[in-house]
C-alpha cells in the first residue's frame, strides 16, 4: 500500500484517539454531568471545554482566563509555563493533530460536492483575527472588567468559543432539562457562532483555526523554533509549488516552511518530489542513518 496515501489517516485516527481519551468520561454524556475528578486540575495541549460533561482534563484558555478574571491571583504560572513548554517541543502540531475542535473541522471540509475554498476574501486581515482574540478577550478583559467584588469573566469562553459550545454546551443542555428551560440569548448567540463556523467548514479549510483561535494563535510564534519544526533543503528544492497546492491552507512552505499558520498537518513534506521538505525528526533520523551508513563502510 502507497505509504503516502495511509499516513493523512494516521493523523485522523490520532485526532479521534486523542479526543476519546481527553472526553473519555462517558457517564457525564449519559448523565448530563460534569466530571470533576483530580485530573481536570491538569490542562490539555489543545481546546477541551472544562464543562464538557466527557472531559477529563482542562483547557488551557479556559484555565488562564479563570486565573487572570480571579480577584485572587494575577498571574497563573503552571498555564503559562505549560503553554511555553508545549509550544517549544511542537508549535502548533497540537492543532493539526490533538485538538478535537479542529477534528470537527478537517471532517466537515472532506465532504464531497461543494467547491472548496482555498482562502476567504481579506484572508491577509482576517488571519490576524485570531491575536486580537487572543489579545482582548482571553488577556485584557477578564483583568479589566471586573464585577462589584473584583471578578472577571471568562470573555472568550463566555461569548466566542464554539468547542465549548459543541461538546459543552450542547450535550448538557440535551441531557439537562433545567438547563433547557433557563437558555436565553447567549446560547442562541454562541449556537449561530457554532453553526456558522461549521456550514463554513465545508467549503474552507478550518475557519475558526485560520481566523479566531486564541490557542493558535499563542502557539503559532514557536513555529519558528521549536523542537518539532519544518526544514528546507534549499538546494534540493525546484520551486515547484507542489508543497503550496497540497496544502488546505494555502501556505507557501517552499518560501516559508514554518509560518504562522502552518498546523503541521504533514500534507507538504508528502507532497515534495525531491524530499527537499521534511520534519526535524525525519531529519534527526536521517542523519543517524547517514552516520551508521559511514561507520559501516569504515
Amino acid at each position: 500500500m502507497d505509504k503516502k496515501k495511509t499516513r493523512p489517516s494516521l493523523r485522523l485516527w490520532v485526532q479521534a484517539a486523542f479526543a476519546a481519551v481527553t472526553n473519555g468520561y462517558l457517564r457525564g454524556f449519559l448523565e448530563g454531568k460534569i466530571f470533576t475528578g483530580a485530573s481536570k486540575m491538569v490542562c490539555v495541549p489543545g481546546l477541551n471545554c472544562y464543562s464538557c460533561p466527557g472531559a477529563l482534563g482542562a483547557c488551557p484558555i479556559g484555565a488562564l482566563q479563570a486565573v487572570l478574571g480571579s480577584r485572587k491571583f494575577q498571574m497563573s504560572f503552571y498555564v503559562f509555563g505549560f503553554l511555553m513548554i508545549v509550544g517549544a517541543l511542537c508549535g502548533r502540531f497540537v492543532c493539526g493533530w490533538l485538538c478535537p475542535f479542529g477534528l470537527v473541522q478537517d471532517l466537515l471540509y472532506k465532504i464531497p460536492g461543494v467547491k472548496k475554498l482555498r482562502k476567504l476574501p481579506g484572508e491577509r486581515w482576517l488571519k490576524w483575527l485570531r491575536f486580537v482574540v487572543l489579545g482582548v478577550l482571553v488577556l485584557l478583559l477578564p483583568m479589566v472588567v471586573v464585577d462589584i467584588v473584583g471578578q472577571g469573566s471568562p470573555w472568550f469562553c463566555q461569548y466566542l468559543c464554539p468547542s465549548g459550545t459543541l461538546f459543552g454546551g450542547v450535550p448538557l443542555v440535551a441531557g439537562n432539562q433545567g438547563l433547557r428551560s433557563a437558555l436565553g440569548w447567549l446560547f442562541t448567540w454562541k449556537m449561530a457562532i457554532l453553526a456558522g463556523l461549521l456550514v463554513l467548514s465545508v467549503f474552507v479549510c478550518r475557519p475558526f483555526c485560520r481566523y479566531l483561535c486564541p490557542l493558535g494563535a499563542l502557539y503559532a510564534p514557536f513555529n519558528k523554533f521549536a523542537f518539532y519544526r519544518f526544514q528546507l533543503e534549499e538546494e534540493l528544492c525546484t520551486s515547484c509549488g507542489q508543497c503550496q497546492t497540497a496544502c488546505k491552507l494555502d501556505i507557501p512552505a517552499w518560501k516559508n516552511p514554518n509560518s504562522l499558520d502552518c498546523i503541521r498537518c504533514g500534507d507538504c513534506c508528502r507532497t515534495c518530489p525531491t524530499g527537499a521538505l521534511h520534519t526535524t525528526l525525519q531529519g534527526m533520523a536521517a542523519r543517524k542513518g547517514e552516520t551508521a551508513a559511514r561507520e559501516d563502510t569504515e
